[in-house]
């Protein structure tokens, strides 16, 4: 076996496409489970169960259910109940749904870790609760769980590949696409393989300076 430089050349604008799949679905999901980990984290401290219990129920079936059962649950079984959207869109929803409640248990951690007396203080300042939340509150926990969050978003880029098993094309997708035309294996998947390492590399130092910088 050697090493061709032609089918790397060759591989390289398909690697392209795959890329900014991939980096789509992970700034979308990421965003998508930031956000509604949070909302999860919100109903769950609601004051009637009748939020919390159903919350509760539904954060937890989506956490014990694998992630690819999720995929092709939401891609082939709801276009049966007049539900369709495109391929990308599906893997966007099924990470960030996903993701989103691990990253529920991550704000409830940094809600926790605030100290009672800033509850106290706010309430003595006579601060609305919605107030509370959003300048005492959250500001506090988010610089706390920042590390923990971005944990999540190296996982749910190795996860991207996943996305290949409901027709999208991301990296991997675009690598396994390319091996099969050409029957060269080893470049595709090398070019890959590098180019997780590198992002995952980059991700978590851009993670790590704004780690110093929240904690500045």
């Amino acid at each position: 076996m050697t090493w061709d430089w032609h089918a790397v050349s060759d591989f390289m604008p398909h690697f392209r496409d795959g890329l900014l799949v991939t980096l789509q679905a992970l700034v979308l999901g990421s965003l998508l489970s930031f956000t509604l980990g949070l909302v999860w984290t919100l109903l769950m401290r609601a004051p009637t169960r009748w939020v919390r219990w159903p919350v509760g129920v539904v954060t937890e079936f989506v956490r014990d259910t694998p992630l690819l059962v999720q995929l092709f649950f939401l891609f082939y079984v709801l276009p049966e109940w007049g539900l369709t959207f495109s391929a990308l869109t599906t893997g966007v929803f099924a990470i960030g749904l996903h993701y989103s409640t691990y990253t529920m248990q991550v704000y409830r951690a940094g809600i926790e870790a605030v100290p009672v007396g800033q509850w106290e203080a706010a309430t003595a300042l006579n601060l609305p609760r919605r107030r509370t939340w959003t300048v005492v509150i959250l500001p506090q926990a988010i610089r706390r769980v920042v590390p923990a969050l971005g944990n999540y978003v190296i996982s749910m880029l190795k996860d991207t590949p996943m996305l290949m098993v409901i027709t999208v094309l991301e990296m991997l997708g675009q690598a396994r696409l390319f091996s099969q035309q050409r029957f060269q294996f080893t470049e595709p998947l090398t070019v890959i393989g590098v180019a997780f390492v590198l992002i995952s590399y980059l991700a978590s130092l851009l993670l790590r300076a704004l780690e110093r910088r929240l904690v500045r």
